[in-house]
């Protein structure tokens, strides 16, 4: 923040299991500086979080109060302080869930994630990104992709959460990658083949029953004839989104589909898609994040 700035109107908060990432904003949703780290809700105990939130923050604060609005992993039972999830069909953001700070320099707001009773499900963090989209779409009716660890599909419809699904693909990914016996075959730091991302894809869906020999086939394929290793991973990631959209059918077929995530994710899933005959909208994660949290603040100060 260069020293011409006065203090911040407010602070954004998007504080998820693995990373917390910080922003000083005005009243209108600019970004005055940010800040982050690693220093996700699953490293921390109840009563590290407002420690850790003012080590980031510090700087930014001046002797009067100011208000944090938080999305995320921070409000879960295993957070700071619990925000209650709030049932489907309903829109995006509810009212924020106040928490008592010894600071006084700062008023924390943490805001509700979503459930879903019926094919139980919860999202904590995702609902803010989906708010900040309808800020600059309100009639968008159709669907929401949110590419992650574990991928969101929202259906939408008149400002509303009317269902969602969601699917640990990035996690299965990630545990296979690691710890299965394919970590030998796929490498890392690698770029995917593209060939062999779609043929997989392809392959998944019209035979989803055979995932498990498909798999093996990866390393056994790499043992006999030694496979390029953006090869097997682009096997690995192509059957797992097989797999996703196979299940997710019902959501992206015949729909509008827009995604909301990081570059790399956002390129893999678009392809992905495009393969089947959908092409999405492309929105960054962090831009509708930032947007969600301004209207709760704006909510909030209303």
């Amino acid at each position: 923040m260069s020293n011409q700035l006065t203090y911040p109107d407010w602070i954004a908060v998007d504080w998820g299991t693995s990373n917390l990432r910080v922003w000083a904003m005005t009243s209108d949703g600019e970004v005055l500086a940010r800040n982050g780290s690693d220093q996700g809700m699953s490293d921390l105990a109840p009563d590290e979080f407002e420690v850790t939130l003012l080590s980031h923050i510090a700087p930014w604060l001046g002797r009067d109060t100011t208000p944090v609005i938080a999305c995320g992993m921070v409000g879960s039972r295993q957070g700071w302080a619990e925000a209650p999830y709030r049932a489907v069909p309903t829109t995006p953001l509810g009212q924020s869930h106040a928490v008592i700070c010894k600071d006084s320099r700062i008023a924390m707001h943490i805001l509700p994630g979503l459930k879903q009773e019926r094919s139980a499900d919860v999202m904590r963090g995702e609902e803010t990104q989906i708010s900040g989209y309808l800020a600059d779409a309100p009639d968008f009716d159709g669907i929401l992709c949110l590419p992650g660890t574990h991928t969101k599909w929202a259906h939408i419809s008149a400002g509303e959460v009317v269902s969602f699904q969601t699917f640990m693909t990035g996690e299965l990914f990630d545990l296979l990658g690691r710890e299965s016996v394919l970590r030998h075959s796929i490498g890392e730091g690698v770029a995917l083949d593209q060939e062999a991302f779609a043929g997989a894809i392809a392959d998944t869906i019209s035979r989803p029953e055979a995932v498990a020999t498909q798999l093996f086939k990866i390393r056994a394929v790499d043992l006999l004839h030694g496979a390029d290793p953006a090869v097997s991973r682009a096997r690995l990631s192509g059957i797992l989104m097989g797999l996703e959209l196979a299940a997710a059918r019902p959501y992206w077929l015949g729909q509008p589909v827009a995604l909301i995530g990081t570059p790399a994710l956002n390129t893999l899933y678009k392809k992905a898609l495009m393969a089947q005959g959908v092409e999405p909208s492309v929105h960054d994660a962090d831009a509708t994040t930032l947007r969600g949290l301004t209207s709760a603040y704006k909510e909030l100060t209303r």
